[in-house]
């Protein structure tokens, strides 16, 4: 159920995980206990050794600049010029649409390996989103002319690239079905895992610090009230943990696994 299909590209845990819980959330089967084997005791995907695409980006002399964004400030907003690809070497960025009455919605949480404003590649003249940095960020901005001529100069790279997309566009697909197929209490646990990057059984991972409730209601399509409920519900039953202190995070623990397997 893993992405072997693509090249070993290593951008992140989070597309394994996510294809491995979204497939057992919609596909239940007798095999289910050697499934839970094989999740609890696969390895980290570990990056390409033979192209790192950090060393790579650096060398891209024209086009090419580093930002250095703090947290909550905007990267791009929704109807700006889309002339640009981003890609963040640390830190995390919430991508958010706005309908026409002004109601926002989070469509992803992107972390440290992940490209975004890559629809400027494919001919979208306006950003059809907003980028917000949710911490402290470091980014490359890299022109649409220079990345285009990157993609057609290194073949290793533009394999990546194209393997990282198509990674991308199973995600939407499987948060459609979640959306379509699954209770809002799962389709909660699904985002939890994976923007803690599960995979390492029994090691508490930071979330994001100080994720809203009203962020986590928009990125599974129910209400506050129900966001809140659940989460209490996790605490309780240990699956998470608040950590405290200033930043606050979110620790989710490898247990939340079985609210996803539940029926």
């Amino acid at each position: 159920m893993q992405y072997r299909s693509l090249p070993e590209t290593g951008w992140g845990q989070v597309q394994h995980w996510d294809h491995e819980i979204a497939t057992i959330c919609a596909n239940p089967t007798p095999l289910l206990s050697t499934i839970i084997i094989g999740m609890s005791s696969a390895a980290p995907i570990r990056k390409n050794r033979e192209f790192d695409p950090d060393t790579f980006l650096a060398t891209i002399s024209d086009g090419r600049k580093s930002l250095v964004v703090a947290k909550k400030q905007g990267i791009f907003t929704q109807g700006d010029a889309a002339d640009a690809v981003f890609y963040i070497q640390k830190g995390k960025v919430r991508l958010a649409v706005v309908s026409t009455v002004g109601k926002e919605a989070t469509i992803g949480i992107l972390g440290e390996g992940n490209f975004f404003g890559e629809g400027s590649l494919a001919g979208q003249a306006v950003r059809m989103g907003s980028a917000v940095a949710m911490t402290d960020c470091q980014l490359l901005r890299i022109e649409k002319k220079a990345m285009m001529d990157a993609l057609h100069r290194e073949h290793a790279f533009s394999d990546m690239f194209v393997a990282y997309l198509l990674a991308r566009n199973i995600r939407y697909e499987e948060d459609l079905v979640d959306q379509l197929f699954n209770s809002s209490e799962k389709r909660l646990a699904r985002v939890l895992l994976m923007l803690a990057h599960f995979g390492k059984e029994g090691v508490p991972e930071t979330v994001v610090p100080k994720i809203s409730q009203e962020t986590l209601a928009e990125m599974i399509g129910t209400t506050r009230s129900r966001v809140s409920f659940f989460m209490n519900r996790f605490r309780k039953m240990g699956f998470i943990q608040y950590a405290g202190g200033v930043e606050g995070g979110l620790q989710v623990h490898s247990s939340l696994l079985n609210v996803v397997l539940h029926d």
